[in-house]
């Protein structure tokens, strides 16, 4: 497998990627929008809710937790999920500021 080279990418370029790379998959998107319509969840709710096997929903989840998007606390024999709302907010603040800078360019080219 090749090497990202990351290192020659600014720090912006690679919290965006890393951003972009988590949010890529659609059945975390899936688990984004059930934790914020329910506002908290255990992952027994997410496998009966989005329909993948435990591991897969757990592997999801780890990758969410890895770049802080979403938190968990233990309660009993459970960890219980939740919107880290501080991260959500950096995160969207760090898109926006991305796809913005798009927004002004003149639309001559091609």
């Amino acid at each position: 497998m090749g090497l990202t080279k990351s290192e020659i990418f600014s720090k912006k370029q690679n919290n965006i990627a890393q951003i972009a790379k988590v949010l890529g998959h659609p059945a975390r998107i899936a688990i984004l929008e059930h934790i914020a319509k329910v506002e908290t969840c255990i992952c027994g709710d997410l496998v009966n809710e989005i329909g993948l096997a435990q591991p897969t929903i757990s592997q999801h989840l780890k990758e969410l937790k890895k770049i802080g998007i979403i938190k968990g606390s233990i309660e009993g024999t459970s960890i219980c999920y939740c919107l880290n709302d501080v991260k959500w907010e950096e995160i969207k603040d760090t898109l926006l500021q991305f796809l913005n800078t798009f927004s002004n360019q003149n639309n001559s080219c091609c």
